[in-house]
């Protein structure tokens, strides 16, 4: 990544300059209904940020932990193709723009379109581009369209749709991933709860059927071996917390963890990990027990002693979501 590119610090730093003077109480309050119209049933044709109000208190509230999210996705696929980089990108859905924040800190240069149905979101999202000072977020197009219906987007070599598909109907869902199938690559992240879960395997299940293939988290083309109802695939990202967003969220701590579900499919050859480690490693005296995701035996778990050596080592370095061995080991 280059040193240049926007970082978590700078989108926080954005973030402060442009929502200086939101009345805290006022932020919260939005904050407030916000997060009980994120847990009904949003129509697709009704916008969630209403107005510049509602989109200040969702940025200060949401984009921190959307960005990394998306960031640690976008890692996994720098990852299995390190060669590879987009020249375009569409972020569907995009609002505010977490999303491209992201693609920006991880590739130099593409040419990115934000499409939202919320003229306030892609409003404020323009001016936190030209806040960032980073070319490739400056020139980003910023374009309403209502997701799911509007006509396909134009082809991108890279597709993201954060923390979207829970806000459409069944129909506008298959619509949105469809035209997202035509890319190169197709990030997609939801919430890491079971019906986030549930949303990321109807669109791997479409994703793969488009003729794509899976490049993360799973290390195979297989269905999924959780048993649905009795788990779900989901992982984890710290996110630094600003006193701006103390204030908003109510909270006291320096930092929160994102839990996320996502999948990441290409066009093009990748190497996908051997295993991905799905839960946070337990760290006992002599050992690290890793839950594993294989790419050839289902779901297992791996016990790494003292006695593996540099195994080892790198076992009580490895962090939930990582692959397993290690590169370097594989």
């Amino acid at each position: 990544m280059n040193d240049t590119l926007p970082t978590a610090e700078a989108l926080r730093a954005a973030l402060a300059a442009l929502l200086d003077g939101l009345p805290p109480t006022q932020a919260a309050q939005a904050v407030d209904r916000l997060i009980a119209s994120y847990r009904g049933t949003t129509p697709t044709d009704a916008p969630i940020l209403r107005d510049r109000s509602d989109v200040a208190a969702y940025a200060a509230y949401r984009m921190p932990a959307t960005y990394e999210a998306v960031r640690s996705c976008l890692g996994a696929l720098r990852e299995a193709a390190p060669d590879w980089a987009p020249a375009t990108h569409t972020d569907i859905g995009g609002g505010t723009g977490a999303a491209s924040w992201a693609v920006a800190g991880a590739w130099d240069g593409p040419r990115t379109t934000v499409l939202d149905w919320s003229e306030p979101a892609l409003a404020l999202g323009r001016e936190l581009a030209e806040a960032s000072g980073v070319p490739g977020l400056r020139s980003a197009t910023w374009e309403r369209a209502r997701i799911g219906v509007s006509p396909a987007p134009a082809p991108a070599d890279l597709v993201t749709v954060s923390y979207v598909l829970k806000e459409l109907t069944p129909e506008d869902r298959a619509a949105v991933v469809d035209a997202a199938a035509a890319a190169q690559a197709v990030v997609i992240v939801e919430p890491g709860t079971p019906d986030g879960y549930d949303r990321i395997i109807e669109a791997r299940d479409r994703l793969i059927a488009a003729g794509l293939t899976v490049a993360a988290p799973c290390p195979h083309d297989e269905a999924c071996p959780i048993e649905r109802g009795t788990d779900w695939c989901h992982f984890s990202a710290r996110v630094s917390r600003s006193s701006l967003h103390r204030q908003v969220k109510g909270g006291t701590l320096s930092h929160e963890d994102e839990k996320f579900s996502y999948v990441v499919a290409t066009r093009f050859p990748t190497a996908p990990v051997t295993a991905r480690v799905t839960r946070r490693p337990q760290i006992r005296k002599g050992q690290v027990l890793l839950e594993l995701c294989t790419r050839d035996e289902g779901l297992r778990r791996a016990t790494v002693t003292k006695r593996h050596g540099t195994l080892y080592r790198a076992a009580r370095d490895t962090a939930w979501g990582d692959a397993w061995p290690p590169p370097e080991e594989d």
